[in-house]
């Protein structure tokens, strides 16, 4: 069974062409402000530097090994 989610991204794949600007504005004031700010916020065009691009390749070995926090966990320990 699909989640709210699930089902609302099969609605928007559906949606002809020319209803997607409705929809963008129907949903849009659903947004909380976090969701918003995001929405709103300019594209980051700043270039990776050398400590980004050695951090996400520790970070993908991490994953290569499995080392991860489930996100039940993550969850849990943020009190959500």
């Amino acid at each position: 069974m699909a989640t709210t989610r699930e089902r609302l991204h099969e609605i928007l794949d559906l949606l002809l062409s020319e209803r997607l600007d409705e929809a963008e504005a129907v949903l849009t004031p659903l947004l909380d402000p976090v969701g918003l700010a995001v929405l709103n916020a300019p594209e980051d065009d700043e270039p990776f530097t050398d400590e980004d691009l050695a951090a996400i390749a520790e970070t993908r070995e991490e994953i290569a090994r499995g080392h991860t926090i489930p996100h039940e966990v993550v969850k849990r320990e943020l009190g959500w």
